[in-house]
């Protein structure tokens, strides 16, 4: 494992979550050199629980969070920013475009604030991204009426519409049919080679590791781990 003096991502975060059937304890400590990392892990071992908390989404998360120089969270020195402010972009499992707002509209969410409407720089910023991932046939379309490829790119995109300091991807592949995902994975791949933004990919899948990380990190039952093949799907 890098130290935290030469890592991208530097974590430390401790939570508890309840609910009826259990209580679920989080306690994880792990340093990321690589551009791009995978937090593998079985289901329920608490991968998207790391993202969430590392996207200030986990307002009970406790523990300190770097990206870089930037501190995200410092319990120990009462830093703990927004996750409006933390500028780290967020790909969801089911990339969760909003379903009326059209490819545009999806991207300029990011950027407003308080109802205001984007300024020039930014609706450039927007115009650059749609060029950038092949969207300028789709910019008026609806999320219903794409592909799971053309999602996926519509997805990223956004995440990267406010600049971000880290890309979080939380099982973006995890939805698609065999022949489908195989082709994603490639296609997804060659997309965060060309934006170079630091990449935590969650995922259960072996092959999403081979293809799209540069180092892995295994979780099981809320803790870091040595990694195993028995850490992956079954």
């Amino acid at each position: 494992m890098s130290s935290p003096r030469s890592a991208l991502l530097d974590v430390q975060l401790q939570l508890t979550l309840h609910s009826p059937d259990r209580s679920f304890v989080l306690d994880v400590a792990f340093a990321a050199a690589s551009q791009r990392t995978a937090l593998m892990g079985p289901s329920g071992s608490g991968k998207s629980t790391v993202l969430q908390a590392i996207a200030g989404l986990m307002p009970s998360a406790r523990g300190r969070v770097r990206i870089g120089p930037q501190t995200l969270l410092d319990s120990a020195q009462g830093i703990d920013l927004r996750a409006r402010d933390r500028r780290v972009g967020v790909v969801f499992q089911d990339y969760a475009l909003f379903p009326h707002m059209t490819v545009e509209q999806n991207l300029q969410f990011g950027l407003q604030r308080l109802g205001r409407r984007i300024d020039a720089d930014q609706a450039q910023r927007v115009d650059a991204l749609i060029r950038q991932f092949d969207l300028q046939a789709l910019r008026g379309g609806l999320p219903r009426n794409l592909s799971g490829g053309q999602r996926q790119r519509v997805a990223l995109a956004r995440a990267l519409a406010i600049e971000p300091r880290l890309l979080l991807l939380d099982e973006p592949l995890s939805a698609l049919d065999a022949p489908l995902r195989k082709r994603l994975r490639r296609e997804l791949a060659e997309m965060l080679d060309r934006v170079q933004v630091p990449a935590l990919l969650v995922t259960h899948d072996p092959q999403d590791v081979e293809a799209l990380a540069q180092e892995v990190i295994c979780i099981d039952n809320g803790r870091i781990v040595d990694c195993n093949p028995d850490l992956g799907e079954p």
